[in-house]
Formats: C-alpha cells, sequence, structure tokens
C-alpha cells in the first residue's frame, strides 16, 4: 500500500512539474510572439500590457520576463483580469482555457482594437483568436489564423506565421 501511495505521489508531482514546464514555454512563446507582431502607433508607447483572464501559472512566468525583459521601449506589466474589463489598453489578452467559454465574447469586444487574443483551447485559432497554444507530438506550438490577427488590427510578419501552423 505505502508503495502505491509513493508512486501516485511521485505521478502527480510529475504532472505538476509538467504543467508548470508547460505554463514557462507558453509565456516564453507569448513574449517571443512580440517580437514578430507590429501593433499600431497608438500602442507603441507607454507600458505593454498583458491581461490574462483566469487563473494560470501563467501570470507568474510572464512577471518573471516582464523583470528581465521589455517589448522595444516598454515596459511589460501583466495583470490579471475578467472580461469585463475594458480589454481594449491591453496589446495581449491571454484567455485560460477554463475560461475559454468568454473567448468568442471577447474576440468582439477587441475586434479591430490592436488587441493579440490568445488562446489555450484546441480549434480556438479557426474560430476565434489571433494565436491558440496547442501540443504537436507532444511537445509545446502553436497556431496562428492570420485572418483573426488581421481583424484584431495588427500586423504579423511572415516569419511568425512561418513558425506556427497557419489555420487559414
Amino acid at each position: 500500500m505505502k508503495k502505491c501511495s509513493l508512486v501516485i505521489l511521485g505521478l502527480l508531482a510529475l504532472s505538476a512539474t509538467t504543467r508548470a514546464q508547460d505554463e514557462k514555454f507558453k509565456a516564453l512563446f507569448m513574449y517571443n510572439f512580440t517580437k514578430y507582431i507590429e501593433w499600431p502607433q497608438a500602442k507603441q508607447s507607454g507600458d505593454f500590457v498583458i491581461g490574462v483572464i483566469g487563473n494560470s501559472a501563467i501570470v507568474d512566468e510572464l512577471n518573471v520576463i516582464a523583470q528581465k525583459k521589455a517589448v522595444g521601449a516598454q515596459t511589460i506589466k501583466v495583470k490579471q483580469v475578467s472580461s469585463t474589463e475594458d480589454l481594449t489598453k491591453m496589446h495581449i489578452v491571454f484567455v485560460a482555457e477554463g475560461n475559454s467559454s468568454e473567448a468568442s465574447a471577447i474576440a468582439g469586444k477587441v475586434k479591430g482594437k490592436g488587441v493579440v487574443l490568445i488562446t489555450d483551447k484546441a480549434g480556438f485559432a479557426q474560430s476565434t483568436s489571433g494565436i491558440n497554444y496547442i501540443s504537436k507530438n507532444g511537445k509545446p506550438n502553436f497556431e496562428v489564423s492570420s485572418k483573426h490577427l488581421d481583424e484584431e488590427g495588427v500586423k504579423v510578419s511572415s516569419q511568425l506565421l512561418a513558425l506556427g501552423t497557419l489555420v487559414d
């Protein structure tokens, strides 16, 4: 019985470590996306704001990045927000998987406002977001919708489109 409990505890610890590692990759991807996206002129000064909707360990990982990095000359600020806040003042809005039912309404609010919507639910790049995290061959990856990014009002480098899985 003790041996079985130790195995279960070990598997739970491994699962938690894997999830934390996934969130770290997602945060790094998100920061690197900023190198391939050009926001409208009005959003190229002040703080670079990343809003996170839902409970996600990505907030902690993004805060680590924000302490060391910037987007151009802009300081990165990470905010945990709700879908009812004014999301149009942000540069990126990430919708955690547990809040994916709100993604469509959020997409409507930020459309054409220079806000990149990033989701974490299979199929959402086809229907809702500009970028969606996926797992490809067991490794973190992402899908890109050039159509949705266009609708969001940002310019995207062809390099970003080539790095991800293009859905349209």
